[in-house]
């Protein structure tokens, strides 16, 4: 795929030519967010379910629920991240990469977490709705944001391959 050709700014009749790296960098963005969608579908269907579907096997055990939830859709996200958005900087030591994968979503389940904790115990909003805002939107975003970071130059750091 070739770059998109710009007017020139220097008058030289010559176009000039964005880097590839925005556009690499924003197709990379959109895997994430892609392999990210599916695993949040899979956390909060799961998480639901299990506070609040047929039997409510977990009802009266919120934080439990959502670690369950959570470590099914990491199992979810490693495969995505893994041989889809990052698959250029896979490096060969699998076992190494996948520790790391796994340390860096555990630092976003505690964030996950820890806001659901705040919410539902030290403020006292224990409503489903409260705990999937705590848990499932801001826990989310802060999550996320902190994964995508540590995915970027902690886990998938091998050489870039075209």
């Amino acid at each position: 795929m070739s770059s998109p050709v710009l007017p020139s700014a220097t008058g030289t009749g010559r176009p000039a030519r964005l880097p590839r790296a925005p556009w690499r960098r924003a197709g990379e963005l959109a895997r994430f967010g892609s392999v990210g969608l599916v695993a949040y579908v899979v956390d909060v269907g799961l998480f639901n379910l299990l506070r609040f579907g047929p039997g409510e096997l977990l009802g009266h055990k919120p934080l439990t629920a959502k670690v369950v939830s959570v470590a099914v859709a990491m199992l979810v996200a490693w495969l995505g991240n893994r041989y889809w958005t990052f698959a250029r900087h896979r490096t060969r030591r699998r076992g190494r990469e996948l520790a790391l994968f796994v340390l860096v979503n555990v630092g976003g389940m505690i964030i996950a977490v820890g806001c659901l904790a705040v919410s539902h115990y030290a403020l006292g909003l224990t409503s489903p709705l409260a705990d999937n805002i705590s848990a499932n939107g801001v826990g989310l975003v802060l999550g996320t944001a902190f994964r995508y970071v540590m995915y970027r130059n902690v886990v998938f750091t091998g050489a870039a391959r075209t």
